[in-house]
């Protein structure tokens, strides 16, 4: 079992900035890969960012166009989102998930999930 717990949510005016933390105990020692969705109200959960645990590689939804960055620290089991040049349409609340197998981009790839943090991007 891994748990996961999200951090760093909060409101922020258009054009600013936020860093999510997600950090990960319990079987640490398995970790595979992390990502971060993001989901509004009606709406299905939409693939934010991933990274691979071991070898960093990182992977970005399509509207992410360089204003995110996902990261991690290995040594604190944590993995960070930066957000940048924040828009009124990134509001929503932001989970972050573990990965076992299949796609970054499909949340059925993700089998622990945190309980999310709420992301607030005013006009």
């Amino acid at each position: 079992q891994v748990q996961l717990v999200e951090s760093g949510g909060g409101l922020v005016q258009a054009g600013g900035s936020l860093r999510l933390s997600c950090a990960a105990t319990g079987r640490t020692d398995s970790l595979y890969a992390m990502g971060w969705f993001r989901q509004v109200p009606e709406k299905e959960r939409e693939f934010v960012a991933g990274i691979n645990w071991n070898d960093r590689n990182t992977y970005y939804g399509g509207f992410v166009k360089g204003r995110f960055t996902i990261a991690r620290d290995f040594a604190k089991n944590t993995v960070y989102l930066q957000m940048s040049s924040l828009k009124p349409e990134d509001t929503a609340i932001y989970y972050c998930a573990h990965k076992r197998s299949g796609s970054y981009y499909l949340s059925g790839s993700y089998d622990y999930w945190g309980q999310g943090t709420r992301v607030t991007v005013s006009s």
